[in-house]
């Protein structure tokens, strides 16, 4: 009568047991990071401010305000080759001017032909110099805010991260240094499992993620830079 049920009832016990024990195993603590260890407070962040002699870049964005124009006022984008475009006043080449010099243009342009004594100021809304750009294959691409240098890992991921079709073994990093344009490759994945150092990315940065999505000319200038980190670690 039991040697056709203990048996399948002992197994039933030890599978039983064997689940437990790895259900306990899943919930116990393991790994090198130490738990419960107090932190101290975060390096304290110093912000970057624009002085009054900035110039604005392509691709800022700007506030203009015309005292009781509404229709006049608002946030204007500064195209890739420097120019803003305005009601009434039509394209107007911003770039490499400080926002008085535009605050003067605007004025005498509108107050000789549509307003009498215009109240206009301008002010700097977004700049470049305070974003990094991410692009590629990256979950969402866009220009970021930005306070100061941060690293690689924290620039994708303002990005939502990487697509299935990326490749994270080659991301590039474009920086302007002493005027020209120089680039630099990075693993992402070796970043992540700790075997490389995060780089540091700067405000003004591009970051672009190598992929199958990635557009042709993309790929071919990403194709031609070397494994090197040239900006060195952050």
């Amino acid at each position: 009568m039991f040697s056709g049920h203990a048996p399948r009832r002992l197994l039933s016990i030890l599978c039983a047991l064997v689940a437990a024990t790895l259900s306990a195993c899943a919930d116990t603590r393991g790994g090198t990071i130490p738990y419960d260890k107090v932190l101290s407070a975060p390096d304290e962040v110093k912000f970057q401010t624009l002085g009054s002699d900035y110039k604005i870049a392509p691709m800022d964005k700007l506030s203009v305000k015309v005292f009781k124009m509404d229709d006049l006022s608002g946030d204007y984008d500064v195209d890739l080759a420097g120019n803003i475009s305005l009601p009434l006043i039509g394209q107007l080449q911003a770039a490499n001017l400080t926002t008085e010099q535009l605050d003067d243009q605007l004025t005498q342009k509108l107050g000789a032909r549509y307003l009498e004594h215009p109240d206009v100021s301008v002010a700097i809304k977004a700049s470049t110099a305070h974003v990094v750009t991410v692009d590629g294959a990256v979950r969402e691409g866009g220009s970021y805010p930005v306070a100061g240098p941060i690293s690689l890992i924290q620039a994708v991921a303002m990005a939502k991260g990487t697509t299935e079709d990326a490749n994270a073994r080659r991301v590039a990093v474009f920086r302007t240094i002493g005027g020209q344009r120089q680039a630099a490759a990075f693993d992402l994945t070796a970043i992540r499992r700790g075997q490389s150092q995060d780089p540091q990315i700067f405000p003004g940065d591009i970051v672009v993620v190598d992929g199958s999505s990635v557009k042709a000319t993309q790929k071919q200038i990403l194709q031609s830079i070397p494994l090197l980190s040239i900006f060195g670690p952050l």
